[in-house]
């Protein structure tokens, strides 16, 4: 089994494999490209993004800076937009549905390390998928944590770091993240 394999199975691999690295490399080389880009030749721009990131939907948009590690393990539905500053560590696979608004400065992290040092030692580290919902809403500064699913409609106040799956139509929020309270009609602004 390649360390590819391992990876995208949630088995501990290593990430220096030559074909990881090199994935790594070249997704880390397009980001830079779209960094630099944007906002002086949007067409470069959208198209280093693009390449990065061939499993995204039509509306997507990342505001500069934006790293991930490997972009084809990412997927997203129409009009995902992230604000300054996301880093999505995709080694266990991102899934965005539709309407996702990602806040500043956040970021989703799939891939953890073992708690025993021997196993750290050796570089091995591991990878769980990260889901979510359509029309979430995450405030600047959250972080989601490997193996977490995020049902539709949610909102994740700034600050939060989800460590467990939140429900679909809830306000979550905190340091672990946690459900607040649903969403009602009451939190409707227009009449």
């Amino acid at each position: 089994m390649t360390e590819r394999e391992k990876m995208v199975r949630g088995l501990l691999y290593w990430p220096g494999d030559g074909e990881l690295a090199e994935a790594r490399d070249r997704c880390k080389t397009l980001c830079q490209q779209f960094n630099q880009l944007v906002y002086r030749d949007m067409d470069a721009a959208c198209a280093a993004l693009n390449e990065a990131l061939p499993h995204a939907g039509q509306g997507f948009w990342m505001e500069p800076p934006f790293w991930c590690d490997y972009g084809w393990n990412i997927t997203a539905g129409k009009n995902l937009y992230m604000n300054h500053g996301c880093v999505i560590l995709d080694a266990g696979g991102v899934t965005f549905g539709d309407d996702v608004q990602v806040g500043p400065q956040c970021g989703f992290h799939t891939s953890g390390h073992p708690l025993d040092a021997e196993e750290r030692r050796q570089g091995l580290e591991f990878a769980k998928p990260i889901r979510v919902g359509s029309g979430v809403w995450f405030g600047a500064g959250c972080h989601v944590m490997p193996g977490v699913t995020i049902g539709d409609g949610a909102v994740i106040a700034a600050g939060s770091v989800v460590t467990h799956d939140i429900p679909a139509r809830v306000l979550a929020a905190g340091v672990p993240c946690r459900v607040l309270r649903p969403i009602t009609e009451a939190d409707r602004l227009c009449p």
